[in-house]
């Protein structure tokens, strides 16, 4: 069920799949990208569990932006709060991950158990992602849309599929700017460190083998940080699992979610 969430001067496009609140299942998603990449994802969740995805501020069909990871928690604070739902299974990729951390810090009420997937916490430098804004300013992102693509997805999965390379390529091309910017300064600045040993809910960190924008090693050091987390490196795969390999991934999620339930 698809809807719009009214939050302060922001709305929220959500998608809810009722279910048993008791351990609902929350997707965010990685930077330029929209609540579409975890489509394949779902069918093969369990039928009886809440699934929660949203388009974060500034990207799909939610308006405004946020310029800090603190910023993006509290949106979805916010939504959670307003759905009730708590305790749940977050699943952050990327920028969602960052974003993952911080819920977990703020408010570990509405955490049961965390899936970080090629993310860490702090992701890249700040002199990397300030030229990446840069680039931004002078190019635009549908011009860089092409290499970012290509820190996205494996070669593999490139050379397999090109279409489906091309349509994930118009969707980021599609991101609103202002928003893509945004959530650049808000990884830019971010650095979640000092909240890993914080954590007291089961975490599980995925990587994979391919990917430029996380790599292996990144998502390693997160996993070897947080108290009892376990990692799994996917084999062939790019930054993006949910969109090169969907039915492993829900196999992890389902896993994790019944290993809470």
């Amino acid at each position: 069920m698809r809807r719009f969430l009214k939050l302060g001067s922001k709305v929220l496009h959500i998608d809810l799949r009722p279910g048993n609140v008791t351990q609902p299942i929350v997707f965010l998603n990685s930077l330029g990208t929209d609540l579409r990449i975890w489509d394949n994802v779902l069918p093969e969740l369990p039928a009886d569990a809440t699934v929660l995805r949203y388009d974060k501020c500034g990207h799909g069909l939610s308006s405004g932006q946020s310029d800090s990871i603190a910023d993006f928690a509290q949106d979805l604070i916010k939504t959670m709060d307003h759905l009730a739902l708590s305790n749940a299974l977050v699943v952050g990729l990327s920028i969602g991950g960052l974003i993952a951390l911080q819920l977990a810090d703020t408010r570990p009420d509405l955490v049961g158990g965390l899936i970080l997937s090629n993310t860490s916490y702090r992701i890249g430098s700040p002199d990397m992602w300030q030229r990446r804004i840069d680039d931004l300013d002078t190019q635009g992102l549908t011009a860089m849309s092409a290499g970012v693509i290509e820190r996205w997805l494996s070669p593999g999965f490139r050379n397999a599929h090109p279409i489906d390379t091309e349509g994930w390529r118009m969707m980021l091309a599609r991101t609103p700017q202002a928003g893509y910017r945004a959530a650049c300064e808000a990884i830019r600045d971010a650095d979640l460190l000092a909240a890993l040993p914080r954590l007291s809910c089961p975490v599980l960190c995925i990587a994979g083998s391919e990917d430029k924008a996380t790599p292996p090693g990144i998502v390693a050091d997160l996993a070897h940080r947080i108290p009892g987390a376990d990692l799994v490196t996917l084999e062939g795969v790019g930054h993006l699992p949910c969109l090169e390999v969907p039915d492993c991934m829900a196999e992890l999620v389902s896993g994790m979610h019944g290993r809470l339930g």
